[in-house]
């Protein structure tokens, strides 16, 4: 009783605080993550535990070589920045108690479960404020922000920074499904997408070979390729069983390719992710691209095998339903038929 009280009373002292002086404000430590493992499955181990204690015991686990300790039952899920996540509880159907948003408002593929959710501040800049007064029971934030970041909001929340690294899409979705209950139906999905992929890549894989294939992201007024094991590079190439670039070996991250290196590149297939929220500054861009001589002469293009959004462009790529619904966008579309 006396921790709720104090947790309060803290609550109202954070929030004046941060009124005053504004988001950035670092919050003051809380009980939210100091919860000790002797504590957790208190409940399940003790038949004779009271139903208080039920709601108190807590759990730990474990997410890419780190533990950590979250209540027996977490109702209460904030996703701050985490996008992958966002994708992961589309496919599970968690709906979380507050995220991030983009643009001042949710991303419209995320309708499903976004629902009454509060926006908890920009996707890079979560609002701690606002987070605090949803007393969440778990923060999964992203590993793109610093630790500075984390750090505070694990004083709110334990906080899990998940992964936005393509090849860690499977503990992913197996992460989110633990912690909301959702096991079974990560299984199933992680399942259903490894035998369509089978199916698929039987088709595709003629296709595909010897052919030059690249994905790219428009952004920032600019063209970008990405490394083999990011966007939706592993799909392309690991699953789908296309050659990768030797452009595309080579680069470290997010890399701008010029339209002179595209036509050096010269790709049989392309696959292209514009969105009008990561080009708010040059809004026209696509369109000067697609005038462009030089992209009017890609072979992609003059082949019909140019794809643009071919799934939502907010899609991270490296993610379960980023995959899953790229899958189903090349099984119905008529790459599949190419000769």
């Amino acid at each position: 009783m006396k921790n709720k009280v104090w947790a309060l009373g803290l609550a109202s002292v954070m929030i004046m605080g941060l009124t005053a002086c504004g988001a950035k404000e670092e919050v003051k430590p809380t009980n939210a993550t100091s919860a000790s493992p002797k504590s957790e499955t208190a409940a399940s181990s003790n038949p004779s535990a009271s139903p208080a204690s039920a709601v108190n015991a807590s759990r730990k686990i474990s997410y890419l070589g780190k533990e950590y300790v979250v209540p027996a039952k977490a109702e209460k899920i904030v996703i701050a920045g985490s996008i992958e996540s966002m994708e992961d509880a589309l496919v599970l159907g968690v709906k979380p108690t507050g995220a991030s948003t983009v643009g001042g408002k949710f991303p419209p593929m995320f309708a499903k479960i976004t629902q009454g959710v509060e926006g908890i501040g920009e996707k890079s800049q979560p609002n701690i404020e606002a987070i605090l007064k949803l007393k969440p029971d778990v923060i999964l934030s992203s590993t793109k922000f610093p630790a500075e970041a984390i750090e505070k909001l694990s004083k709110v929340a334990t906080t899990i920074p998940v992964s936005h690294i393509s090849t860690d899409w499977e503990t992913n979705l197996n992460l989110l499904g633990e912690i909301a209950g959702k096991q079974e139906e990560a299984k199933k999905s992680l399942q259903s997408y490894k035998d369509e992929l089978k199916v698929l890549k039987e088709k595709i894989g003629p296709v595909l070979k010897d052919k030059k294939v690249l994905a790219i992201r428009v952004r920032a007024g600019s063209m970008f390729i990405y490394p083999a094991d990011v966007f939706f590079n592993p799909s392309i190439y690991a699953e789908l069983g296309a050659t990768v670039p030797e452009e595309v070996k080579q680069a470290k991250a997010q890399q701008l390719i010029s339209m002179e290196k595209l036509s050096e590149i010269n790709p049989d297939f392309l696959f292209v992710q514009f969105s009008e929220e990561e080009n708010k500054d040059t809004p026209k861009i696509f369109d000067e691209l697609k005038s462009n001589p030089i992209w009017k002469s890609i072979n992609a293009n003059k082949s019909g095998n140019l794809y643009t959004n071919l799934v939502d462009p907010i899609a991270q790529g490296g993610t379960a339903y980023s995959k899953i619904s790229f899958l189903e966008a090349v099984k119905n579309s008529k790459l599949v038929q190419t000769k």
